[in-house]
């Protein structure tokens, strides 16, 4: 079986799937595709209309959207299962995914860290407005995502139950690439139990194999 994977090195949501993959011990073709450029492949745009990145095909079945490529390898293929059991703790999961996407996307990596860090490694200026904006986004997603996780679990380890999932793998390229700026790296101790998943997630080996690197 042969899978293929599109995307852009420095993309959270490829790395997201690279680590899904390298979790799941699948071995991957990859085929680097910028969203931000102009002239992107029309082959590419044969498989996702809408310009993004990542893209998944497998012996020719071909998926788009970061959470559904997710769910798929997890599913598809073997290796430790990275989805709960439960009920609710897949609930919980989903949740956790749909709230990252939705709220903590934006403001810890477009403006934090696109801002303070990857826009100025390649001659960009910072624009200031838009991480103080970017740093009260972050404050109110760490804020309900520390208070939610804390609820099922007061300790260090996986964001949902007592099992790593596809949450904490959502979750890391996201506080990695947010606490490489300065303001994130100083924030996220404010929120205990984030902080404390982040230090044993920091030592996961699927984050040490997927790391993009800065460029320049």
């Amino acid at each position: 079986m042969t899978a293929t994977l599109h995307g852009y090195h420095y993309s959270v949501y490829v790395r997201i799937v690279r680590m899904v993959l390298a979790e799941k011990a699948v071995a991957f073709e990859h085929v680097e595709v910028n969203p931000f450029a102009e002239d992107m492949p029309e082959a590419y745009l044969a498989l996702h209309p809408f310009r993004r990145v990542p893209t998944f095909v497998h012996d020719g079945f071909v998926l788009y959207e970061t959470a559904a490529i997710s769910r798929y390898v997890d599913e598809a293929f073997a290796g430790p299962a990275l989805q709960p059991v439960l009920p609710r703790e897949r609930a919980r999961m989903a949740q956790i995914i749909s709230m990252i996407d939705s709220y903590g996307y934006i403001p810890l990596v477009r403006q934090v860290f696109a801002q303070r860090v990857f826009g100025p490694r390649l001659g960009r200026p910072a624009d200031e407005a838009m991480i103080r904006s970017g740093l009260d986004g972050a404050t109110r997603f760490l804020a309900a995502l520390d208070d939610l996780v804390a609820a099922d679990d007061g300790g260090a380890g996986p964001l949902v139950g007592g099992a790593w999932s596809l949450a904490d793998l959502h979750l890391a390229p996201m506080i990695a690439y947010f606490t490489a700026a300065p303001e994130g790296s100083a924030l996220l101790p404010d929120y205990p139990r984030l902080a404390a998943w982040w230090r044993v997630m920091q030592s996961r080996p699927s984050l040490g194999a997927t790391e993009p690197g800065l460029p320049g």
